[in-house]
């Protein structure tokens, strides 16, 4: 049964396959998880509608695409206007992966990468060569211990209330 505020173990082992082996197709899910082809199909769905599956795109490595440099810039921003400007100056930024909002030092949080180092300081001065932005503190990454990962949380959400 399926709780309201989470997945089951169904959907959980439907996610790790369609993780796994992203062209597996709902025939094949349903052949590898012993279920009928219309029930991947209504997980997957009802998965998608509730946005827990945000995307069956192609996930892109930047290292394969000529972007091995990855950089956290931690920036501080003029607040009258909002995070919004500062948001759309970043947004047309191709190297700007990701960004956040967050409390401490900073306000935003951002993920960038870069072709070397001498192109890292290029994409750092677009970066704020924005009005709104007041100091950028950037940390270039060494080594990716754990990459972007769901899996463990997929399986801890699918066993909440079980246990």
């Amino acid at each position: 049964m399926i709780r309201p505020d989470g997945i089951d173990v169904l959907d959980a082992r439907l996610i790790a396959l369609f993780t796994e082996q992203p062209t597996v197709g709902v025939l094949g899910a349903s052949r590898q998880l012993g279920v009928a082809r219309g029930t991947v199909q209504a997980r997957l769905d009802r998965l998608q509608e509730r946005g827990i599956i945000a995307s069956m795109g192609p996930q892109i490595d930047p290292t394969a695409l000529g972007y091995p440099v990855t950089a956290f810039c931690t920036l501080e921003i003029r607040q009258r206007q909002g995070h919004e400007p500062v948001v759309a100056h970043l947004s047309a930024i191709p190297e700007v992966l990701e960004i956040h909002s967050t409390t401490g030092a900073g306000d935003l949080i951002v993920r960038i990468v870069a072709r070397d180092n001498a192109d890292l300081g290029r994409v750092i001065d677009e970066i704020i060569d924005d009005v709104h932005v007041l100091r950028a503190n950037t940390s270039m990454c060494l080594v990716t211990h754990l990459d972007h990962r769901t899996g463990p949380l997929v399986e801890a959400a699918s066993r909440r209330g079980t246990d």
